[in-house]
Protein backbone atom coordinates (compact mmCIF):
# COMPACT_ATOMS: atom_id res chain seq x y z
CA UNK A 1 0.00 0.00 0.00
CA UNK A 2 1.21 3.56 -0.54
CA UNK A 3 2.88 6.00 1.67
CA UNK A 4 0.89 7.34 5.11
CA UNK A 5 1.89 11.00 4.76
CA UNK A 6 -0.19 11.80 7.99
CA UNK A 7 1.88 8.53 10.26
CA UNK A 8 4.45 10.21 12.87
CA UNK A 9 7.33 7.81 11.34
CA UNK A 10 6.82 8.78 8.12
CA UNK A 11 7.56 12.47 9.17
CA UNK A 12 11.39 12.32 7.76
CA UNK A 13 10.83 10.49 4.73
CA UNK A 14 10.89 13.50 2.61
CA UNK A 15 13.69 15.06 4.29
CA UNK A 16 17.01 13.19 3.62
CA UNK A 17 18.50 14.63 1.12
CA UNK A 18 19.61 17.80 -0.76
CA UNK A 19 18.16 19.31 -4.19
CA UNK A 20 19.93 18.42 -7.01
CA UNK A 21 22.70 20.67 -8.83
CA UNK A 22 20.65 20.10 -12.38
CA UNK A 23 17.81 20.94 -10.32
CA UNK A 24 19.03 24.46 -8.78
CA UNK A 25 20.60 25.70 -11.74
CA UNK A 26 17.39 25.36 -14.01
CA UNK A 27 15.92 27.31 -11.28
CA UNK A 28 18.27 29.74 -10.78
CA UNK A 29 18.29 29.93 -15.03
CA UNK A 30 14.66 30.49 -15.20
CA UNK A 31 12.89 31.01 -11.95
CA UNK A 32 15.12 34.32 -10.66
CA UNK A 33 14.17 34.02 -6.16
CA UNK A 34 16.80 36.23 -5.76
CA UNK A 35 15.26 38.54 -2.71
CA UNK A 36 12.04 37.05 -3.60
CA UNK A 37 9.08 35.55 -1.72
CA UNK A 38 8.52 32.20 -2.40
CA UNK A 39 5.31 29.47 -1.28
CA UNK A 40 6.78 25.94 -1.49
CA UNK A 41 3.27 24.36 -1.95
CA UNK A 42 3.33 20.54 -0.83
CA UNK A 43 7.04 21.27 0.93
CA UNK A 44 6.89 17.65 2.58
CA UNK A 45 10.06 17.19 4.66
CA UNK A 46 11.25 20.57 3.43
CA UNK A 47 14.39 20.25 0.76
CA UNK A 48 12.95 22.53 -1.81
CA UNK A 49 12.00 25.11 1.14
CA UNK A 50 15.63 25.23 1.99
CA UNK A 51 16.87 25.01 -1.30
CA UNK A 52 14.75 28.32 -2.56
CA UNK A 53 16.38 29.86 0.45
CA UNK A 54 19.65 28.61 -0.88
CA UNK A 55 19.62 30.18 -4.06
CA UNK A 56 18.13 33.42 -2.67
CA UNK A 57 14.85 33.92 -1.86
CA UNK A 58 14.26 36.41 1.14
CA UNK A 59 11.52 34.33 2.39
CA UNK A 60 10.10 30.77 2.01
CA UNK A 61 6.68 29.69 3.27
CA UNK A 62 6.28 25.98 3.36
CA UNK A 63 2.65 24.80 2.83
CA UNK A 64 1.61 20.98 3.78
CA UNK A 65 -1.94 19.62 4.24
CA UNK A 66 0.28 16.82 6.66
CA UNK A 67 0.96 18.07 10.41
CA UNK A 68 3.72 15.25 10.29
CA UNK A 69 5.18 16.31 7.44
CA UNK A 70 5.40 19.87 8.42
CA UNK A 71 7.31 18.83 11.75
CA UNK A 72 9.75 16.75 9.59
CA UNK A 73 10.41 19.97 7.58
CA UNK A 74 10.57 22.32 10.86
CA UNK A 75 13.15 20.20 12.51
CA UNK A 76 15.25 19.80 8.69
CA UNK A 77 14.87 23.54 8.33
CA UNK A 78 15.31 24.52 12.01
CA UNK A 79 18.06 26.53 11.73
CA UNK A 80 16.97 28.78 8.86
CA UNK A 81 14.59 31.48 10.55
CA UNK A 82 13.42 32.92 6.93
CA UNK A 83 11.70 29.83 6.28
CA UNK A 84 8.20 29.44 7.67
CA UNK A 85 5.76 26.34 7.43
CA UNK A 86 1.70 26.39 7.86
CA UNK A 87 -0.75 23.78 7.51
CA UNK A 88 -3.18 23.81 3.84
CA UNK A 89 -3.98 22.33 0.77
CA UNK A 90 -3.04 22.97 -2.63
CA UNK A 91 -6.58 24.54 -3.32
CA UNK A 92 -6.53 26.37 0.17
CA UNK A 93 -3.32 27.65 1.40
CA UNK A 94 -4.65 30.08 3.65
CA UNK A 95 -2.02 32.46 2.53
CA UNK A 96 -3.67 36.39 1.33
CA UNK A 97 -3.44 37.35 -2.28
CA UNK A 98 -0.29 38.31 -3.99
CA UNK A 99 1.66 37.67 -0.98
CA UNK A 100 4.61 36.11 -3.05
CA UNK A 101 6.48 36.06 -6.59
CA UNK A 102 7.24 32.41 -6.99
CA UNK A 103 5.32 29.57 -5.95
CA UNK A 104 7.01 25.97 -6.30
CA UNK A 105 4.34 22.57 -6.96
CA UNK A 106 7.01 19.48 -6.95
CA UNK A 107 5.59 16.49 -7.22
CA UNK A 108 2.50 17.69 -6.30
CA UNK A 109 -0.02 17.30 -8.93
CA UNK A 110 -0.07 13.70 -8.89
CA UNK A 111 -1.99 13.25 -5.92
CA UNK A 112 -4.76 15.57 -7.30
CA UNK A 113 -7.27 13.85 -9.30
CA UNK A 114 -7.56 15.94 -13.34
CA UNK A 115 -10.89 17.66 -12.81
CA UNK A 116 -8.80 19.46 -9.13
CA UNK A 117 -5.92 20.53 -11.35
CA UNK A 118 -7.58 23.59 -12.33
CA UNK A 119 -8.44 24.55 -8.92
CA UNK A 120 -4.89 23.77 -7.64
CA UNK A 121 -3.30 26.30 -10.39
CA UNK A 122 -6.25 29.01 -9.17
CA UNK A 123 -4.95 29.04 -5.99
CA UNK A 124 -1.30 29.76 -7.20
CA UNK A 125 -2.62 32.45 -9.32
CA UNK A 126 -4.38 34.03 -6.72
CA UNK A 127 -1.20 34.32 -3.88
CA UNK A 128 1.04 35.45 -6.88
CA UNK A 129 1.62 38.62 -7.85
CA UNK A 130 1.43 40.33 -10.94
CA UNK A 131 4.28 39.22 -13.16
CA UNK A 132 4.59 36.10 -10.43
CA UNK A 133 5.88 32.83 -11.65
CA UNK A 134 4.45 29.44 -10.86
CA UNK A 135 7.09 26.34 -11.48
CA UNK A 136 4.92 23.16 -11.61
CA UNK A 137 7.20 19.83 -11.41
CA UNK A 138 5.76 16.47 -12.25
CA UNK A 139 6.21 13.58 -14.57
CA UNK A 140 3.86 12.97 -17.20
CA UNK A 141 2.78 9.31 -18.22
CA UNK A 142 5.78 9.53 -21.60
CA UNK A 143 8.14 10.45 -18.70
CA UNK A 144 7.04 7.68 -16.48
CA UNK A 145 7.38 4.92 -19.09
CA UNK A 146 10.89 5.79 -20.30
CA UNK A 147 12.98 2.27 -20.51
CA UNK A 148 15.09 1.00 -17.70
CA UNK A 149 18.78 1.57 -18.10
CA UNK A 150 21.98 2.10 -16.14
CA UNK A 151 21.56 5.13 -14.82
CA UNK A 152 17.39 5.86 -15.35
CA UNK A 153 16.74 2.77 -12.53
CA UNK A 154 12.51 3.70 -12.13
CA UNK A 155 12.58 2.28 -15.98
CA UNK A 156 13.36 -1.67 -14.39
CA UNK A 157 10.39 -0.93 -11.50
CA UNK A 158 8.23 -1.69 -14.33
CA UNK A 159 10.03 -4.03 -16.49
CA UNK A 160 10.24 -6.70 -13.58
CA UNK A 161 6.83 -5.62 -11.85
CA UNK A 162 4.20 -4.36 -14.97
CA UNK A 163 1.35 -4.23 -12.60
CA UNK A 164 3.09 -0.80 -11.42
CA UNK A 165 2.50 0.86 -14.74
CA UNK A 166 -1.62 1.37 -13.94
CA UNK A 167 -0.30 2.91 -10.64
CA UNK A 168 2.12 5.07 -11.63
CA UNK A 169 0.63 6.33 -14.70
CA UNK A 170 -2.74 6.72 -13.68
CA UNK A 171 -1.84 9.04 -11.31
CA UNK A 172 0.36 11.25 -13.51
CA UNK A 173 -1.13 13.84 -16.06
CA UNK A 174 -0.48 14.30 -19.70
CA UNK A 175 0.97 17.78 -20.68
CA UNK A 176 -2.13 18.49 -22.53
CA UNK A 177 -4.21 18.40 -18.92
CA UNK A 178 -1.76 20.35 -16.89
CA UNK A 179 -1.30 23.06 -19.91
CA UNK A 180 -5.13 23.49 -20.23
CA UNK A 181 -5.95 23.39 -16.37
CA UNK A 182 -3.58 26.30 -16.06
CA UNK A 183 -4.85 27.73 -19.16
CA UNK A 184 -8.21 27.42 -16.85
CA UNK A 185 -6.74 29.43 -13.94
CA UNK A 186 -5.78 32.14 -16.17
CA UNK A 187 -2.10 31.49 -16.85
CA UNK A 188 -1.83 32.42 -20.66
CA UNK A 189 2.05 32.23 -20.78
CA UNK A 190 2.90 28.62 -20.05
CA UNK A 191 6.57 27.21 -21.06
CA UNK A 192 7.28 23.44 -20.82
CA UNK A 193 11.04 22.44 -20.32
CA UNK A 194 12.20 18.72 -19.77
CA UNK A 195 15.14 17.86 -16.77
CA UNK A 196 16.69 14.86 -16.12
CA UNK A 197 17.26 15.21 -12.37
CA UNK A 198 20.17 13.16 -10.69
CA UNK A 199 18.27 11.61 -7.86
CA UNK A 200 21.40 10.40 -6.06
CA UNK A 201 24.58 8.95 -6.62
CA UNK A 202 25.58 5.37 -5.11
CA UNK A 203 29.43 4.43 -4.24
CA UNK A 204 28.42 1.47 -5.01
CA UNK A 205 25.76 -1.40 -5.34
CA UNK A 206 25.26 -2.20 -1.71
CA UNK A 207 24.54 1.09 -1.27
CA UNK A 208 21.54 1.31 -4.14
CA UNK A 209 20.31 -1.72 -2.16
CA UNK A 210 20.40 -0.57 0.86
CA UNK A 211 18.15 2.29 -0.23
CA UNK A 212 15.93 0.67 -2.67
CA UNK A 213 14.99 -1.68 0.41
CA UNK A 214 14.72 1.77 2.67
CA UNK A 215 12.34 3.04 0.19
CA UNK A 216 12.75 6.40 1.61
CA UNK A 217 11.15 8.90 -1.15
CA UNK A 218 10.23 6.34 -3.60
CA UNK A 219 6.14 6.14 -2.47
CA UNK A 220 5.34 3.88 -5.76
CA UNK A 221 7.42 1.54 -4.11
CA UNK A 222 5.44 0.82 -1.39
CA UNK A 223 3.15 -0.97 -3.22
CA UNK A 224 5.45 -3.91 -3.36
CA UNK A 225 5.82 -6.50 -0.56
CA UNK A 226 9.22 -6.86 1.34
CA UNK A 227 10.42 -10.06 -0.92
CA UNK A 228 9.34 -8.12 -4.42
CA UNK A 229 11.74 -5.33 -2.84
CA UNK A 230 14.40 -7.40 -2.60
CA UNK A 231 13.72 -9.25 -5.70
CA UNK A 232 13.77 -5.75 -7.61
CA UNK A 233 16.97 -4.36 -6.10
CA UNK A 234 18.75 -7.81 -7.16
CA UNK A 235 17.23 -7.44 -10.69
CA UNK A 236 18.54 -4.04 -10.36
CA UNK A 237 21.93 -4.60 -8.91
CA UNK A 238 22.43 -7.11 -11.78
CA UNK A 239 22.38 -4.02 -14.73
CA UNK A 240 24.07 -1.79 -13.19
CA UNK A 241 27.53 -0.71 -12.74
CA UNK A 242 29.27 -2.22 -9.44
CA UNK A 243 30.46 1.18 -8.37
CA UNK A 244 29.61 5.27 -9.00
CA UNK A 245 25.89 4.27 -9.91
CA UNK A 246 24.10 7.69 -10.83
CA UNK A 247 20.46 7.58 -10.46
CA UNK A 248 18.58 10.59 -12.94
CA UNK A 249 14.70 11.04 -13.01
CA UNK A 250 13.01 12.38 -16.09
CA UNK A 251 10.87 15.51 -14.85
CA UNK A 252 8.14 18.09 -16.96
CA UNK A 253 8.31 21.29 -15.65
CA UNK A 254 5.73 23.68 -16.61
CA UNK A 255 6.27 27.66 -15.82
CA UNK A 256 3.69 29.50 -15.83
CA UNK A 257 3.63 33.57 -15.39
CA UNK A 258 0.81 35.55 -13.93
CA UNK A 259 -0.04 38.48 -16.52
Amino acid sequence: MGIDFFAEENKGTYAARAADQTWLQLMAERASVQGKIAVDIGCGGGIYSRALIGLGAAQVIGVDFSAEMLAGAAAFCRDEERILFRQGSAAETGLPAACCDVVLERALTHHLPAEKLPACFVEAHRILRRGGLLVVQNRTPEDCLRPGSSTHLRGYFFQLFPRLIAKETGRRHSSMTMRQALGTAGFADVEEVKLWETRRTYADQKELERDLLGRTGRSILHELTDDELRELASYICARVPKQQIQENDCWTIWLARKG
